[in-house]
């Protein structure tokens, strides 16, 4: 009798495919290692640290940064608390919502997050090895891996 199971064509990534995710995996390692060092010499936890960074970019609602961050929105709000007794966030009303509160960087903590992203060394010292050819095809390559 004849199997019905579909077949599943051949899935086993190539030799260069798995020295690339391996590669892919130890640069994220060591970023990340690089990253909690940074956030230590700021005096920030990593948590704290990339949650400046995202507010860098724009106020944000506690429930989206709890999202982007991939926590919980109590820990999102104890994290905030944190950061706004240091004078480096502050809560605001939303202009869209005035029900509700966004989390926003002050002066002081724009100035934290632009330290802490000058501190990162790894990566940046090897990518300006490269030259700027190079660094356009990663850029892309890496864009198109994300789907932007």
């Amino acid at each position: 009798m004849a199997s019905t199971t579909p077949t599943r064509p051949n899935t086993h990534p190539d030799p260069l495919t798995l020295e690339v995710v391996e590669l892919i995996g130890e640069v994220v390692a060591r970023f990340h290692e690089d990253y909690e060092e940074a956030a230590a010499e700021h005096a920030l936890t990593g948590a704290q640290a990339r949650l400046l960074s995202l507010l860098c970019l724009e106020p944000l609602p506690m429930r989206r940064l709890a999202k982007r961050l991939k926590c919980e929105p109590s820990n999102v709000t104890g994290i905030v608390d944190r950061l706004e007794a240091r004078g480096l966030v502050e809560r605001r009303p939303d202009p869209a919502d005035r029900r509700v509160k966004v989390a926003a960087t002050t002066a002081e903590g724009r100035r934290v997050a632009r330290g802490l992203r000058e501190s990162l060394r790894f990566a940046r010292e090897p990518l300006a090895g490269l030259s700027e050819g190079e660094r356009v095809a990663l850029r892309d390559a890496l864009r198109g891996m994300l789907g932007s």
